[in-house]
């Protein structure tokens, strides 16, 4: 996904004297249009992983631990999924294609602060997530017995897992889209282990019947910690057998959602580049 006009009418030089957040809001509303004119990137975003959740909603039938039909397990674990996939995947893809093929550059040496970049993309990001959030909810529901939180406790730990789970994905992705060496290398140098952290994580299958050594992989990157706040606010309380500690541990998952958010900030900071050449 790649910008077609990166000087929106609110970063020209005539209205520069714009504040960064204005400008950023400009730009993400261009950033916002692009994206649903790219019909793949729409797909794999947005149609991708509600695809797989008819796929596998489809295959899966009967019970998991605790007498919680899978279909509601995985459910939850897909809505995980697609918070990460429309914040690490959609950033970590367009930044490194942006990068590469001179579009940072170029916006580099504009009348535009570099942080309106950033709130462009933040807002892209809230907007991709909150579309494919409501569309999850509405099919988990209708389809595949999904119950939505009857208590606005639940309604608060959806809000701040969604959060908390998309802004450490987001900066991840716009760290790890500098390993990238051309546009063309991008989507598998994220899509690839984005792949492998869904079936480790427990997105596709119970998190207790994987191996012990996946699971204590899965427990180091944030997908699986958005995956348990998801399962806290959807399923039972009896599900919480099947947890590893045997609860939610919902203080451990926003602890730890935070350190990668703060991580993920601190790695930005040092590996961020505007152009494609290494060192700068």
């Amino acid at each position: 996904m790649t910008v077609l006009d990166p000087l929106p009418a609110a970063t020209s030089p005539r209205r520069s004297r714009n504040g960064p957040i204005t400008i950023g809001l400009a730009r993400g509303g261009l950033e916002i249009r692009q994206f649903v004119r790219a019909r793949e990137a729409l797909f794999f975003t947005l149609l991708f992983p509600l695809l797989m959740l008819v796929l596998f909603g489809s295959i899966f039938h009967g019970d998991a631990e605790a007498g919680v039909p899978i279909r509601q397990v995985l459910v939850s674990g897909m809505i995980a999924s697609g918070v990460m996939g429309a914040s690490f995947q959609t950033l970590g893809v367009a930044v490194a294609a942006e990068r590469h093929d001179g579009t940072l550059k170029r916006l580099r040496g504009l009348p535009m602060p570099p942080s309106s970049y950033f709130v462009g993309k933040i807002l892209l990001v809230l907007t991709i997530t909150t579309a494919q959030l409501a569309v999850m909810l509405a099919v988990g529901t209708a389809f595949f017995g999904l119950h939505l939180p009857d208590r606005a406790g639940n309604w608060m730990v959806l809000a701040w897992v969604t959060v908390l789970g998309s802004t450490s994905c987001s900066l991840l992705g716009i760290a790890v889209s500098g390993l990238a060496r051309s546009a063309k290398a991008a989507a598998p140098v994220i899509t690839i282990p984005f792949i492998a952290l869904q079936f480790i994580s427990g997105v596709f299958f119970p998190f207790s019947s994987l191996p012990e050594v996946l699971q204590r992989m899965a427990a180091l990157f944030p997908l699986k910690w958005m995956i348990q706040g998801m399962h806290a606010v959807f399923l039972p309380s009896a599900y919480q057998s099947a947890e590893p500690a045997g609860t939610w541990e919902l203080a451990r998952v926003a602890l730890i959602l935070g350190f990668w958010a703060l991580g993920a900030l601190a790695l930005c900071t040092r590996t961020f580049r505007w152009d494609g050449r290494r060192g700068r």
